[in-house]
């Protein structure tokens, strides 16, 4: 019946190949960088303006901003009309280009090129597609698929998803959630946790000629990173006991001085320096005692050379999991083989997923999707369109699973 199903799916899919590619090419040309986190009103537009073309019914909810967003808002849409809720859940902001060229997406050798493909607005238009097919083709039985599209996946996830669990719009009875993530075929059931900090270190200024009377905070700030890297190197050598991509460390991530600055000028004393500390933390780590690690080993180093600093924490984030042998994971799993031939193996991503906002209610919550991680935020960002639409055929089927 599921494999009957899946060419009804793709004979649906297959003549709208190139109008997949066309929503795929306007979506990359939304300048929707973030940080700054700009152009994300139009973006949603026209979203929902695809949404309505394809027969679904989206609205646009606008959030309270976080930082320096623009006009931040979530792009939501009901498919369906039964009891049973299936989350198609999407973000539309993008980290920042390295060349401005990457907002004009390209076609070449089966792929399209440009910021966001991968990550995720080729994952949008999949699931946008795979709703679209689920209903035309009847697969919604007695459920509904809610899709979210939120706008700040990249720096957190505060505005968009915060504002759906604040705001009691994630039922926690739902059947399932599933976000198009850059997976690579493969299903991510669990993410790692996140803490971020921003360290500032106080001095004061002085002239270059009398930099006596100063206190120099740079100097201060590279004796106080310096025992952090003794606990990057802790955190690398204890292993997660999830499955992951062989190429992956199996380590908690660490980064020391991912942005830094301070200082007003060459030729005076820096009164004030900065940096940053970024962590994923693997699931196995508690993380308010990780947390009270950094922090301690910070201070400790301030307070042996008698300096003064401030530690802001700018992301605490969970982990997520979802039992890999759960039914709703395992209907996740026929429905890949169904489509693509190959039995998909679960594992854990090694970044942080939206996946967390559902799981923390108990919703079995995973990602997969058509990109390449390992492609996603670089300079030769990509999706594959056949994958593309082979993804949307699983969201399809996996609706009827679930629905059904």
């Amino acid at each position: 019946m599921t494999i009957d199903c899946s060419t009804q799916v793709r004979s649906w899919l297959e003549p709208r190949t190139d109008e997949m590619a066309d929503l795929l090419t306007a979506l990359v040309a939304h300048e929707t960088e973030n940080p700054p986190g700009r152009g994300l009103r139009d973006c949603a537009r026209a979203l929902r303006d695809a949404m309505a073309g394809l027969g679904l019914d989206g609205e646009i909810i606008g959030v309270p901003a976080v930082d320096a967003q623009e006009d931040p808002c979530i792009v939501r849409a009901t498919v369906g009309d039964g009891p049973k809720t299936l989350y198609f859940h999407g973000h539309f902001d993008v980290v920042p280009v390295q060349d401005r060229g990457q907002f004009t997406a390209r076609r070449a050798d089966g792929k399209i090129i440009g910021r966001g493909t991968a990550d995720m607005k080729g994952g949008i238009v999949s699931m946008l597609y795979g709703a679209a097919a689920a209903k035309d083709l009847g697969l919604l039985g007695d459920g509904k698929i809610v899709i979210h599209l939120v706008c700040d996946e990249e720096t957190g996830s505060v505005a968009g998803s915060g504002y759906l669990r604040q705001h009691g719009l994630i039922d926690p009875t739902a059947v399932a959630m599933v976000t198009a993530e850059p997976s690579a075929g493969k299903i991510w059931h669990a993410a790692r946790g996140a803490v971020s900090l921003r360290v500032t270190v106080h001095g004061r200024e002085a002239h270059v000629g009398q930099a006596n009377f100063g206190i120099n905070s740079f100097q201060h700030m590279v004796r106080i990173a310096a025992p952090l890297e003794k606990y990057v190197r802790t955190m690398l050598d204890k292993h997660t006991a999830f499955a992951m991509d062989g190429k992956d460390a199996r380590g908690s991530m660490v980064v020391v001085g991912g942005l830094s600055g301070g200082g007003s000028n060459f030729n005076v004393v820096p009164g004030t320096t900065w940096f940053t500390i970024d962590s994923r933390f693997n699931p196995e780590e508690d993380l308010e005692v990780e947390l009270k690690h950094l922090t301690t080993i910070i201070e400790n180093a301030a307070d042996a050379i008698g300096a003064e600093v401030t530690v802001e924490l700018t992301q605490f984030q969970p982990s997520a999991s979802t039992d890999r042998h759960h039914p709703a994971g395992q209907a996740l799993a026929q429905c890949i083989s169904h489509v693509t031939g190959a039995q998909p193996s679960f594992e854990m991503c090694a970044g942080i997923l939206d996946t967390r906002w559902y799981a923390q209610l108990d919703i079995p919550a995973f990602a997969y999707g058509a990109g390449r991680l390992d492609v996603s935020h670089g300079p030769h960002e990509y999706v594959d369109e056949h994958e593309m639409c082979s993804a949307a055929a699983v969201y399809a089927l996996y609706a009827r699973e679930l629905l059904q």
